[in-house]
């Protein structure tokens, strides 16, 4: 197979492949033709590939387009996995809006910018202050619920298999879980039940490549969003290689292909 990066990084080790740098996209148009497969496109890239070329990309155009924010990824895990997702407000920046959200979330509740990762753009809001602040700069108001817990659980998905999963333990009190701030690993007491969920939620949306992440109340998992370029920093490398994972699931679908 001839295989094209554009994301070197994510893509180290893979053996027969070519980096191309995504703004080199249009002058490298001719070997990105002849790729079988094209890895890790940004996202201005993904619809001239797949619509335009009709190239075959990884993640797949489904991972893309669904993780592409909070509000596609929260719309469509409402509508197949309903009862596993926290009570969610999506709702655009009004004062009529901002009222009702005061009116109806009790306090503590949680607010997200749409498109940050690695526990960024994330808030617990405690008071209407809070709030306003946070209003303030958004243009599209996303509020859910907050379900107290030191820890929340990361499921890498690749393919279609769960390649790894551990828990990100906040151990001094704070809010954010994430390992990129400060969230410690745990590899203990992990449900097949669990894994069973995600990735029967991720085969459904065709999403191929991603970092699912669950908290829960009272043993109940609930799904709180997915990140196509998921962080590594919690994955066990002497046990599984995230770039050998890749390479086996696209050999596997061009034979089937």
């Amino acid at each position: 197979m001839k295989l094209v990066t554009f994301n070197p990084l994510r893509t180290i080790g893979i053996p027969n492949i070519s980096y191309i740098k995504p703004l080199n996209m249009y002058k490298d148009i001719e070997k990105i033709k002849e790729a079988d497969m094209l890895l890790f496109p940004e996202y201005w890239q993904v619809n001239s590939l797949v619509y335009g070329l009709k190239k075959k990309i990884f993640p797949s155009i489904n991972s893309y387009h669904l993780g592409h924010n909070k509000i596609e990824m929260t719309r469509v895990l409402k509508t197949v996995c309903p009862g596993q997702i926290p009570y969610t407000e999506i709702l655009s920046n009004t004062d009529e809006n901002r009222r009702y959200i005061m009116e109806t979330f009790p306090l503590p509740f949680v607010a997200k910018e749409i498109k940050n990762s690695m526990g960024q753009g994330v808030f617990l809001i405690q008071n209407e202050k809070e709030f306003q602040n946070y209003a303030e700069k958004v243009d599209v108001l996303y509020i859910q619920e907050y379900i107290p817990n030191d820890r929340d659980l990361r499921i890498c998905v690749i393919g279609n298999e769960v390649v790894t999963a551990y828990w990100r333990v906040e151990e001094t009190g704070g809010f954010h879980h994430n390992v990129a701030q400060g969230g410690k690993v745990s590899y203990d007491n992990i449900s097949d039940e669990t894994l069973r969920l995600v990735l029967d939620v991720s085969q459904k949306l065709g999403i191929n490549h991603a970092g699912f992440d669950v908290i829960f109340d009272n043993e109940k998992p609930y799904i709180l969003e997915f990140n196509i370029l998921f962080g590594n920093q919690g994955v066990p490398k002497h046990k599984v290689s995230l770039e050998q994972k890749i390479v086996e699931y696209i050999t596997r679908s061009a034979e089937i292909l």
